[in-house]
């Protein structure tokens, strides 16, 4: 297949051209086209002039070109699933409940609209607060989710009347192309637009200044990158960055219950989540009991190809990323006691065993780091103000859980957790009505709901003298 970016309503070959590798294999399967500056810029002027119009257009017509977007998105359900396994090396069922998610977070997203609100109403004044789109949005996305991790900021930024540009990872370009190739037919020229480049582009769009807002998901290095090129021209932006969530099991916890459950959100898509458990608390008289259990889970996973009908836990998805889970392997070997994997599965792809440890030091990099892989460290607590006070001992802010046969308890115990979202007795519920974001170094702004609407929109207050 031929891929093709998407600039000005047409597609068009790149400059150069880029190898994707499939994770499974650690071979290349695609080439994806390769922008260059001018390209670059050509986007950034076309999305400039589709604003003009698009923003002038009303909520319901709006909608009615998103539904039809997300109509052409349906139309290749199958397409898009298959693609997205192989570049992102997900398991398929995974990837087909990413792609449905895009769709249905679009489709969501494209019924909302925002009101005026009447501040004040007497008779001698009315105040009313608007809101209107900003301009040319910068969305630049990681590799782990390229498809709904977008579709977050698209369908919010659409429907409120701005122009998006596109800038997937370098690793995983091929499905947000092909969001692209369905857009030239259903959206006006420049409305969106895809630029796919070896991450030499994004301090160009993102210090642009005909660029309005710069949406990030990404790790936090990176993201603190993103925040100092916005200086100069004072860029709304939204950062949502790395994590190092927590679970704490209570001693109430059923174990046969929860232990699955913990494990499931330590290493769905291979842990690489950014609100993936990546450190688990217990207390000490659970810690042989909960370690057995997450050892025999490990043990039961198929690792393999995503293409692959048994498969559970699919590749890393790149052989960067895939080095550094090796080295938090290592060097927990070194400090720690791994009871499960800790070691690559031979073969040419990306595969890492699902791995568990434990007797680690608060200190080791494990604990205190992101790992983004099948990793999870388990540490024992003696009493819930320590493990509390050990939780929140951290840098990162994203996401937690809390696990309990007493939902009151748990709610309790999370709402003393430094975090964005905390889950009881559940992991990864997402609903859009629902915003997310992080606290500390885990991101700046909000995505979903209402909330994520107004973050493409700037604030008007009319303030009017009636007599």
């Amino acid at each position: 297949m031929t891929y093709r970016l998407l600039v000005d309503g047409e597609l068009v070959a790149g400059a150069e051209t880029l190898d994707v590798i499939n994770p499974a294999t650690g071979r290349v399967f695609a080439t994806a086209p390769r922008a260059d500056m001018p390209q670059a810029e050509q986007a950034v002027a076309a999305a400039k002039r589709a604003f003009q119009v698009w923003s002038k257009l009303s909520f319901p017509q709006r909608r009615a070109y998103l539904d039809q977007f997300a109509d052409g998105i349906e139309e290749r359900f199958d397409e898009f699933s298959r693609v997205l396994t192989q570049e992102q090396g997900k398991p398929l069922e995974e990837a087909k409940f990413e792609v449905g998610g895009a769709v249905a977070a679009l489709r969501y997203f494209a019924s909302l609209k925002l009101e005026f609100r009447v501040l004040r109403e007497t008779r001698k004044e009315r105040i009313i607060e608007q809101r209107y789109p900003q301009g040319v949005i910068v969305a630049i996305n990681p590799w782990n989710f390229p498809l709904i991790l977008l579709m977050q900021k698209l369908g919010p930024a659409l429907i409120t009347g701005n122009a998006v540009i596109a800038k997937p990872a370098p690793t995983t370009p091929l499905t947000t192309l092909m969001l692209g190739e369905v857009a030239s037919t259903a959206l006006p020229a420049g409305v969106f637009q895809t630029i796919v480049d070896q991450n030499d582009l994004g301090p160009f769009l993102t210090s642009h200044p005909d660029v309005a807002h710069v949406s990030f998901t990404g790790s936090t290095p990176t993201g603190k990158k993103v925040l100092h090129s916005l200086a100069d021209t004072l860029k709304r932006f939204t950062l949502e960055l790395g994590g190092n969530d927590a679970a704490i099991i209570l001693d109430d916890a059923d174990l046969d219950k929860v232990a699955p459950k913990v494990y499931r959100s330590a290493t769905v898509n291979a842990g690489q989540v950014c609100f993936a458990t990546k450190r688990v608390y217990a207390p000490r008289a659970m810690v042989d009991a909960l370690c057995n259990a997450l050892a025999r889970l490990a043990g039961e996973s198929k690792v393999g190809d995503g293409l692959e009908d048994d498969t559970t836990i699919g590749p890393i998805q790149n052989r960067a990323q895939y080095e550094k889970v090796l080295a938090f392997i290592e060097d927990a070997r070194t400090n720690g006691t791994i009871v499960a994997g800790g070691e690559p599965i031979a073969g040419d792809g990306y595969f890492i065993a699902p791995t568990i440890v434990r007797d680690l030091p608060d200190n080791a990099r494990l604990v205190r780091e992101e790992q983004f892989g099948p990793i999870l460290p388990v540490l024992a607590y003696d009493d819930i103000d320590e493990v509390i006070a050990r939780v929140n001992d951290s840098d990162y802010g994203l996401g937690g859980t809390v696990w309990t046969s007493n939902p009151q308890r748990g709610i309790e115990i999370a709402s003393r957790i430094e975090t964005g979202t905390v889950w009881v007795n559940q992991h990864l519920a997402l609903p859009f009505d629902v915003p997310f974001g992080g606290a500390k170094q885990s991101g700046i702004g909000r995505q979903q709901g209402v909330e994520g609407l107004e973050d493409f929109t700037q604030i008007r207050i009319i303030n009017a003298a009636l007599v």
